[in-house]
């Protein structure tokens, strides 16, 4: 009963290490956004590649994968990085997941999916916590960066709705980073004739792309894909709203941001939003069945 809320749990906090582990990066300079993204995904293509084998004992079939999932996980990885340029921990995470969840919720509407009552409610309350975060207090994004973060927000919903029906989350995830491969590929040489002198490279900034490839990125992936699993595209779209709150702490531990009452108001509202949708909506369901029965 407790496997989808814990592996949901365990991935939301991968999520939020990628904000904090591409922000520490491309903030202390120790790395370029182009190099950040391509270590990333080749970190994470080499440790799912391993995963797979050690779990199945066997090759991975190079036939299976999505090269549309590919293209999403790519964009997603790489505006991701370049957002950071200019964006702080918890805003880009702010923008990206509210990206994420208009894109979802959008993509249900258009395949005929409603909400509940008890979810709107939830949904109310959990963007009222994201506005609040927004208030004069808060960084404002840079428009570049508020551009690139939604970009990446549009990549990664489509990823996600992509691996809602898997039936072999981490081979799936491990075929969808190595088809990411050529595009890395193209990507690099094309930074390379327009812009030579753009590379940095630092033993620290290596270091965090290649945790944010193997960790956050490749095992927090499949970690998800194995969530969706028990999760609605509704409740998929919303409890990722989270995400945001544990990217600002991650801030706030690492990058030794301030707590103010405006983060842990909205830290209230959002989670608070995200527990009433998930907690509504079983109940309303049980609710519903027990009736059923009766008649």
């Amino acid at each position: 009963m407790l496997k989808i809320p814990l592996l949901t749990f365990v991935a939301l906090l991968a999520f939020a290490g990628n904000s904090v582990l591409c922000r520490l990066a491309l903030n202390d300079n120790v790395i370029d956004a182009a190099s950040f993204t391509s270590i990333r995904l080749f970190s994470g293509i080499l440790f799912l590649l391993f995963l797979v084998a050690i779990s199945t004992r066997k090759r991975i079939d190079v036939k299976t994968g999505s090269w549309l999932s590919a293209f999403w996980l790519f964009l997603y990885a790489l505006t991701f990085s370049y957002a950071y340029i200019t964006l702080d921990t918890g805003t880009g995470a702010l923008i990206l997941f509210g990206t994420v969840q208009v894109t979802m919720i959008v993509f249900g509407f258009l395949k005929g999916q409603k909400l509940l009552l008890v979810e709107w409610i939830g949904l109310s309350i959990a963007f009222l916590g994201l506005i609040i975060l927004l208030l004069p207090g808060a960084s404002a994004p840079s428009f570049t960066g508020f551009v690139l973060m939604v970009l990446s927000g549009i990549g990664w919903g489509f990823y996600t709705l992509a691996g809602k029906g898997s039936k072999t989350p981490l081979v799936d995830t491990a075929n969808n980073f190595l088809r990411t491969l050529p595009f890395i590929i193209a990507f690099i040489a094309l930074m390379i004739f327009l812009a030579p002198d753009n590379f940095q490279l630092s033993n620290q900034g290596i270091l965090l792309a290649i945790i944010s490839g193997a960790v956050t990125s490749g095992l927090g992936y499949a970690i998800w894909y194995t969530a969706l699993s028990g999760l609605s595209g509704t409740q998929a779209s919303i409890v990722q709203l989270a995400v945001p709150i544990i990217a600002a702490f991650g801030g706030v531990i690492f990058s030794k941001e301030v707590i103010t009452q405006q983060l842990i108001s909205s830290s209230v509202l959002v989670l608070g939003g995200v527990l009433i949708v998930i907690v509504g909506k079983k109940y309303l369901e049980k609710l519903n069945d027990t009736k059923l029965n009766k008649e």
